[in-house]
Parts: structure tokens; sequence; C-alpha cells
């Protein structure tokens, strides 16, 4: 039973309203970073949705192709997350979360 606990995936909590972002989950292990927890009720109470929907992002799940290449080239994320509107993407932590990061992480679950 102790195997199954540490051989586990890592699980990764967000808050209500948050956008789990993991489509890309192998080249996120190979970097060395996990899965991206989108705070979408953040962003919303401070803007409105037009500003993202449909200019930037589709309003379809999966239709949108984000990467750190495309967001460094200031597209995506990147348009906003630039360093002049928000903080540039230099903080790996600030979007990719590891194993009880958000939320109330189980004790058993360790982080990898």
């Amino acid at each position: 039973m102790l195997a199954a606990v540490l051989l586990a995936p890592p699980v990764v909590w967000g808050e209500y309203g948050d956008v789990i972002l993991d489509s890309k989950k192998e080249s996120m292990e190979k970097a060395g970073v996990g899965p991206v927890v989108f705070p979408h009720w953040f962003h919303r109470i401070r803007f409105k949705c037009k500003v993202c929907h449909e200019d930037i992002f589709a309003m379809q799940r999966g239709a949108n192709d984000i990467s750190m290449k495309e967001i460094v080239q200031g597209r995506s994320c990147g348009v906003c997350h630039n360093g002049i509107v928000s903080w540039e993407p230099l903080y790996c932590e600030r979007c990719h979360a590891d194993a009880g990061t958000k939320g109330p992480a189980p004790a058993a679950v360790p982080k990898r």
C-alpha cells in the first residue's frame, strides 16, 4: 500500500474556477515542472471576458495550443505577461504547480 502511495502521480489542487492545463504533460515533466493552474476567476474579476476571448483564446476546451515558446514570443498568455502589462514569464512557480502548492494537499502524497 505504501508503494502505491509513493508511486502515485502528484496531486495538483486548484480552487473553484481554476483551470488545470496539463495537455503538454510529457514536456512539462521533462522540464521538471508541474501542470499550470490558471486562476480564471482571479483574472475574470479584473478583466472583462472580451479582453482574452476570442482574440487571444478560443472558448473551447483543447482549442488553444499554449506553450512557453508562444508565451515568450508574446502570444497567448504572453500578450499580457510581458513584463509591461504584468510580470514576465521568468518565474516558473507562479504558473506551474507542484503537488500541494494549491489548496490542502493530502499529507500522504509526496512532492516529486
